[in-house]
């Protein structure tokens, strides 16, 4: 058999993983007609098939799949060897991709990630905005930003910002017409806006702890945000109590604009850490956005 030609397996993985030919070639910056025609190549080289297509999907057959098992992690270990060949260069380079929450990028990766894109001109960086959780490894990410409790076992994981908490909050106007919930289970008799989770489906059940009492309320309410600027700014407009990021609601509390109810119910919790594979921790890029990010606080 003809040896085959490298980009035609990696693109071949592309496919194979997103199931899908129209992503595939977005992502790779080629035509889908150039990249059937690349995979029909390669199909015919090798005489299998390897995808079966119909007219919604794309999915490896058998011997396609055996290939991908194959193919990925060979693959990443040479793309681990190219990029860490950036070591010999004057300055880091190469491209990461992180997904995380609007949150998470506003409050602790931005601030301290845009200096390092000013010092370091070569390195790249992919920032995903996702509400959900994402399967890092199958999405090509090379980390993701999560709250403590959330990071999977089996990655690493490294503190990038402080502890916070979750408050409820409301408008002034709100509250004077609807009164203030004393206990997390009166929240039940109010309009909430309700946050979905993009990645489970469901509607998030409120969080509250107090002396060692916890609790989880779910509410109800007319409007249902998979983005808490959206909740923050329902809420100032009076549409009903929010739950959202104390960093977030703290300024608009301290200039009247919100009233923070259930105090002493909103307990602190693990903060931000950014979690990857322990392959991706030798690439100087990495390192130096991963050194850069690292939380320093007490």
């Amino acid at each position: 058999m003809p040896r085959t030609d490298f980009n035609d397996l990696m693109w071949f993985q592309i496919v194979a993983e997103a199931r899908s030919f129209t992503n595939a070639a977005a992502r790779i910056g080629v035509a889908q007609s150039t990249l059937s025609h690349t995979i029909k190549r390669l199909e015919t080289r090798m005489g299998i098939r390897l995808l079966t297509r119909t007219t919604r999907s794309v999915a490896p057959t058998e011997a396609g799949e055996r290939l991908l098992r194959v193919l990925g992690p060979r693959l990443a270990e040479i793309e681990e060897e190219i990029a860490a060949l950036t070591a010999f260069r004057e300055k880091p380079s190469g491209s990461i991709r992180i997904t995380l929450s609007d949150h998470a990028l506003e409050t602790v990766v931005w601030p301290k990630l845009e200096p390092v894109l000013s010092a370091y001109p070569d390195i790249r960086v992919e920032l995903s905005i996702d509400a959900g959780f994402r399967d890092i490894v199958e999405d090509g990410f090379d980390a993701g930003v999560r709250l403590g409790e959330s990071v999977e076992k089996d990655m690493i994981a490294v503190r990038i910002g402080p502890d916070w908490r979750m408050v409820a909050v409301a408008a002034p106007a709100y509250v004077a017409a609807h009164g203030a919930p004393e206990h997390p289970r009166d929240l039940v008799g109010h309009d909430c806006v309700n946050m979905r989770h993009e990645t489970r489906g469901g509607l998030y059940a409120w969080e509250f702890e107090k002396n060692g009492e916890a609790l989880r309320v779910r509410v109800d309410g007319q409007l249902t945000f998979n983005n808490s600027y959206a909740m923050l700014d329902a809420a100032l407009s009076g549409h009903g109590i929010a739950f959202v990021p104390s960093s977030m609601a703290d300024p608009r509390i301290a200039a009247g604009e919100l009233v923070l109810m259930l105090d002493d119910w909103s307990p602190f919790f693990d903060g931000y850490f950014l979690y990857y594979p322990s392959r991706r921790q030798n690439l100087p890029a990495f390192r130096l956005i991963l050194d850069a990010l690292r939380h320093r606080g007490t």
